[in-house]
C-alpha cells in the first residue's frame, strides 16, 4: 500500500510566530472541559491573557460550570482565533491542549498575574476582585494550529511558550516598564505601533512586554511586535524599547 501523506506541515518559524501571535493577540477564546456532573464534554467563552512564558490565564467565576469542572478534571482545550470576514475556515486558530492549575489569592504569583490579566483586558476590573473569582493558568501539553486551508501543523509547548532564564527578573520589572511606557512615553507606544505594524495613529497602549516581544491594544485592535533578537537580560528591555522607539520616530520623519 502506499504511504498515506500527512496533511501538517513542518513547524516553521512562521508558523511559531502565528501561534505565539494568537496566543498574545486574543481576549477571549472557547474553553473546552470535562462537565464534573455529566462526565460530557462542555465549551464556554471565556476572557484570555498570558503569562510571560506565554501560559493562557484565564479569569473565571466559581459559580461558573466550567470552575468545578476543572477543579474536578483539569483538563482542558482552549480554542483562540477569530472568524473574521468570509469563510469561517479560512483564518487562523489554534487549539491548545492544556491542564489547569488554580492559583491561589494570597499567593505572589497571583498579584503578578492579576496586574497581566487586567493590562489586557481592562474592562475585568469591574468583577476581578470579587470574592468568588480566581486565576486559572492553563499549562500546555499540545496545540494544533490551522493557518488557513492547507496549514495545518502540531505543535508542541516548546513552540508555543518562551522559557528562559531571565522570566524572574523580568516579572519584576515589567509591570512599572508597562505602566511607564503608557504614562510617560505614550508617543513612543504610537510610533511603535504606526512604524512596526503600520497602524493608524491612536492612543495606543502596551499591555505586555516578554522576552521575544510585546503587545499593543487600541481598544479592540490588538496586535503583536517582535523583537528582532529576544532579550538576554531583563536590562535588555530598556535598551530595546530606547532603540526601537528612535528607529520608528526615524523612519516616521522621513
Amino acid at each position: 500500500m502506499p504511504e498515506e501523506k500527512s496533511v501538517l506541515r513542518d513547524v516553521d518559524a512562521d508558523a511559531i510566530r502565528l501561534a505565539r501571535t494568537l496566543l498574545r493577540t486574543a481576549r477571549a477564546g472557547a474553553l473546552s472541559v470535562i462537565d464534573a456532573i455529566t462526565g460530557a464534554p462542555a465549551v464556554s467563552r471565556v476572557g484570555v491573557a498570558t503569562d510571560l512564558d506565554g501560559s493562557p490565564i484565564l479569569l473565571l467565576s466559581g459559580l461558573a460550570p466550567h470552575s468545578a469542572a476543572l477543579r474536578a478534571d483539569p483538563r482542558c482545550a482552549l480554542l483562540l482565533g477569530e472568524a473574521g470576514k468570509g469563510d469561517p475556515l479560512a483564518h487562523p486558530r489554534i487549539s491548545i491542549a492544556a491542564a489547569a492549575t488554580e492559583i491561589d489569592r494570597d499567593s505572589p504569583e497571583h498579584a503578578r498575574l492579576r496586574t497581566r490579566y487586567l493590562n489586557h483586558q481592562p474592562k475585568a476590573k469591574l468583577y476581578a476582585d470579587l470574592g468568588d473569582f480566581r486565576f486559572f493558568r492553563l499549562v500546555p501539553s499540545a496545540a494544533s494550529l490551522n493557518g488557513g486551508f492547507g496549514k495545518a501543523y502540531a505543535l508542541t509547548p516548546d513552540h508555543l511558550l518562551v522559557r528562559s532564564a531571565i522570566t524572574d527578573d523580568l516579572a519584576a520589572r515589567e509591570p512599572g516598564a508597562v505602566e511607564h511606557m503608557n504614562e510617560d512615553h505614550f508617543d513612543s507606544v504610537d510610533h511603535y505601533a504606526r512604524f512596526y505594524l503600520k497602524a493608524t495613529k491612536g492612543n495606543w497602549a502596551l499591555t505586555g512586554i516578554e522576552q521575544d516581544g510585546f503587545t499593543l491594544a487600541l481598544g479592540d485592535d490588538i496586535r503583536r511586535i517582535f523583537f528582532d533578537t529576544p532579550l538576554a537580560t531583563a536590562d535588555d528591555m530598556h535598551l530595546t524599547l530606547v532603540r526601537m522607539a528612535r528607529t520608528a520616530r526615524a523612519g516616521l520623519e522621513e
